[in-house]
């Protein structure tokens, strides 16, 4: 997977996500108050380009910014990094973790194997 993204850089990611492709001026309408100023956000969508996350295309005198890492892309990389660091690479040792904290009840996990059984066939 590319690189982290800061906290920042992920909110921006999930208006991105949410919203489809979009100017620097309508991403910053979507951004809570207190509001950044445009060189901020112009800034922090330029390390999301370095990044991989987005690319932009040129329109006019602008650029116009869209996706090319998926949220579920990265979500599963994440998670995918975190197994890995605390759970040894394996998936069930997390799951395990989740029954045994009353985080995931019976039904869920039955769903779980069920769901892997389907696609096994």
């Amino acid at each position: 997977m590319k690189q982290k993204l800061t906290e920042k850089e992920e909110m921006l990611m999930n208006i991105f996500w949410e919203h489809g492709t979009l100017f620097i001026r309508d991403l910053i309408t979507y951004i809570p108050e207190p509001k950044p100023h445009y060189n901020t956000v112009a800034t922090l969508v330029k390390f999301l380009e370095e990044k991989g996350f987005v690319e932009r295309e040129p329109v006019a005198n602008t650029f116009r910014y869209k996706v090319k890492t998926t949220e579920r892309e990265y979500r599963g990389s994440s998670v995918g990094e975190m197994v890995a660091r605390y759970y040894n690479n394996s998936y069930a040792s997390l799951v395990s973790q989740f029954v045994e904290e009353d985080k995931m009840d019976l039904q869920e996990l039955k769903d779980l194997i069920a769901t892997i059984e389907k696609k096994q066939k």
